[in-house]
């Protein structure tokens, strides 16, 4: 190491609660700020990649997050253990700032070895909210279960990190320093993002869109997803100044739950259903990889606008020549299913989490994939990316002249709606949780030709996945309570959230008839709901007569 720089090994402690959940390790704030924590998990990680004591020398790590709070004081702890490791060279987001699929193209474009971002995505910030940091490798993608499996198990072994003695690393200004053996370059946060949306989309097609008077309104809900929305809407493509709202990020994200949906995007939705109201709404999470499409008075499911999208993509530049095949998450509704049936496409069905995704993507068997969770993506990057999501939107709205509306309609009368909602019952004691899934599991093998709430159960199983690519298992990804006209229930624990246990419940009925196609939806699918409660009996587990969150 280079003279100015002066290693250190400190001590350390196993804390015994670092194992990542779908998508990274995510706490509380107050959790990260015990002293050695993130530290800790950091060097567990190194250790995993570089093995115990090894240089991490002619690397490139790619550094950033979402805005929230400790951002700031946890990427300098990263930039002193990347320095200590020997890293070539490390790439910073300017301010600490880069959207999750922002990291994911920087590592693509720039073959970086990995990236480390910080950020619980849709889950709320500020000193009592959360944090999270995740691992991505050289693909861009979230790192594989083998490899958070055994940072997990040696989190459990260390004794001590390696850091080293630095004043802050400035990173507000762009430009170059070299710290001992590290170049560290503090980048342009949007450039290589943008850079690769400019070569997926018909720019020029959404220009005149925008001159024709169309109206967008992006709410980027004070995270990290304005920068990016503000420099193409507004700076790029012609969008009038004002239609990117809650454009800058806030540490706490002006106290809202950065999470697009009808409920914590309710602004946004009564802006979309006033009498005046524009022709398209979008909306971003925490760390902008998720999307939320709106018409004019008009609510799009995740599930429907992956579908749409799978339908439409051979309109938009960069998918022209076809989609090799589509994926969706097991809880996501079949919609995209019919739509790839039509098209002789293949279509797979994968447990939660995107890098469930990246094997398939990488191996070229699909190019669209998305999750009901308001994730979409595409083989462009190997993460969801709601920019990338509204900018295929809006391509599509040039090119067809269609409404939003009218495109979501028109795919319903084509396959039939999929009549879908999920139902969250949030922060259950986790005691509560296992015992309900626990008894539900138990509960499977007589399932099957039981008549439950009015209505006969098909059959059911705890849903397992066998990955095409690599052969690898994944078990007990949720269980599924089947119909016979194809209706069915998906009841899950969420692996995001940070304070207790979130129940999870997917209901979906497909509906062909057109005349039946408006129904208000938690109406069309009471039966359903009344066969999870009957199923899983999640009152008498929980105590709760309603869930808190249903979209």
């Amino acid at each position: 190491m280079e003279t100015g720089v002066k290693l250190t090994d400190l001590p350390s402690q196993p804390f015994g609660d670092q194992q990542p959940g779908t998508s990274g390790l995510r706490k509380k704030v107050t959790v990260f700020q015990q002293p050695g924590y993130l530290e800790n998990f950091v060097q567990a990680l190194f250790d995993e990649l570089h093995g115990p004591g090894q240089s991490a020398a002619g690397q490139t790590l790619v550094l950033g997050g979402d805005g929230r709070y400790y951002n700031r004081v946890a990427l300098q702890t990263l930039l002193r253990m990347a320095v200590a490791r020997g890293y070539a060279r490390v790439l910073v987001g300017q301010g600490g700032i880069l959207s999750t699929p922002a990291v994911s193209a920087v590592i693509r474009r720039r073959r970086a070895s990995g990236g480390i971002i910080l950020s619980a995505s849709h889950n709320p910030g500020g000193p009592e909210g959360d944090f999270g940091i995740k691992y991505n490798g050289a693909n861009g993608g979230p790192a594989p279960e083998s490899l958070t499996g055994a940072v997990y198990q040696r989190t459990l072994a260390l004794n001590h990190y390696l850091s080293c003695d630095l004043p802050e690393v400035g990173i507000d200004q762009l430009g170059s320093q070299t710290l001992g053996q590290t170049l560290v370059e503090v980048i342009d946060p949007v450039a290589d993002h943008a850079a690769v949306l400019r070569e997926l989309f018909d720019f020029d097609a959404i220009r005149a869109l925008f001159a024709r008077g169309f109206r967008l309104r992006y709410d980027a809900m004070w995270a990290v997803g304005g920068p990016y929305a503000r420099a193409l809407l507004e700076g790029e493509l012609g969008a009038p100044a004002g239609t990117v709202v809650h454009a800058t990020p806030l540490e706490d994200f002006g106290g809202l739950h950065p999470d697009p949906n009808p409920v914590n995007a309710a602004e946004l939705v009564a802006c979309l259903f006033a009498a005046d109201g524009p022709d398209m709404g979008a909306a971003s999470d925490g760390d902008a990889d998720r999307n939320m499409v709106l018409g004019r008075g008009f609510v799009v499911s995740p599930s429907d606008s992956l579908a749409v999208l799978a339908a439409h993509a051979h309109r938009v530049p960069g998918y022209r020549q076809g989609l090799a095949g589509v994926a969706r998450s097991m809880p996501t509704s079949t919609a995209v299913d019919r739509v790839a049936a039509a098209l002789g496409l293949p279509c797979h069905e994968t447990p939660t989490g995107w890098k469930f995704f990246g094997n398939l993507l990488d191996a070229g068997q699909v190019t669209l994939c998305g999750e009901e969770s308001y994730g979409t993506g595409s083989n462009h990057v190997r993460e969801k990316d709601g920019l990338w999501a509204v900018l295929f939107w809006l391509n599509l709205v040039a090119v067809t002249g269609e409404s939003v509306e009218q495109l979501v309609r028109g795919l319903w009368r084509q396959h039939g709606r999929c009549v879908y909602s999920r139902h969250d019952y949030e922060a259950i004691p986790l005691a509560q949780a296992e015992r309900l899934i626990s008894e539900l599991r138990a509960s499977l093998p007589t399932l099957a030709g039981q008549t439950m709430a009015g209505q006969t159960i098909a059959w059911a199983d705890d849903f397992a996945y066998t990955d095409p690519v690599d052969g690898s298992r994944s078990e007990r990804q949720g269980v599924r309570v089947v119909l016979a006209d194809s209706s069915r229930v998906v009841l899950r624990l969420s692996g995001t959230g940070t304070e207790g246990a979130t129940l999870r419940v997917y209901l979906e009925r497909h509906e062909p008839d057109p005349a039946r196609h408006d129904l208000p939806l938690q109406q069309a699918l009471a039966p359903l709901a009344a066969l999870a409660e009957a199923v899983a009996r999640i009152r008498h587990h929980t105590g709760r007569d309603q869930p808190d969150v249903m979209t």
